[in-house]
């Protein structure tokens, strides 16, 4: 069966992942470091793994593989997630893909190396309605490409 696994913590599009798996007919896993008020559907697993840095990371990239979306902001996850075979979609809408992901890496560790010599940088610009949007189109394109992927 095809999962969609969301890396919940900071997701801002958890329903209409609900939604679209619901339609698909794949299953959807909600990781996070806490509980987080899910709605409850025999489709939807929700997962609290133990608190620590990279424990919701580590969960997800040990499982996701070819026919598998994964739903987050997070560029090493996503760069493991790719790696396995699965497809990986910031909550913009945005893909991660093989071409893409050593510049975000790169771009992730050149701000980790400001932000540590004390330079401010600017965070993600505010989630909006064309980012729902634009979401939930990439979302559908990754379903399609999910089935072909993993035979369903």
């Amino acid at each position: 069966m095809h999962t969609l696994f969301i890396d919940a913590d900071a997701c801002p599009v958890k329903e209409e992942c609900f939604r679209v798996a619901e339609r698909v007919g794949f299953r959807a896993i909600v990781v996070s470091n806490g509980w987080i008020n899910t709605r409850r559907a025999p489709f939807i697993e929700q997962v609290v793994v133990e608190a620590g840095p990279d424990v919701a990371d580590d969960w997800i990239a040990e499982r996701a593989g070819p026919g598998d979306i994964v739903v987050t902001s997070d560029i090493p996850l996503a760069d493991r997630c790719l790696k396995a075979g699965a497809q990986a979609l910031r909550p913009n809408g945005s893909a991660f893909t093989p071409d893409s992901i050593g510049s975000a890496l790169a771009g992730r560790s050149i701000g980790e190396h400001l932000r540590g010599m004390g330079v401010a940088t600017s965070g993600p610009p505010p989630f909006g309605p064309r980012d729902r949007s634009a979401f939930l189109q990439a979302l559908d394109r990754a379903v399609v490409v999910a089935k072909r992927a993993g035979g369903g």
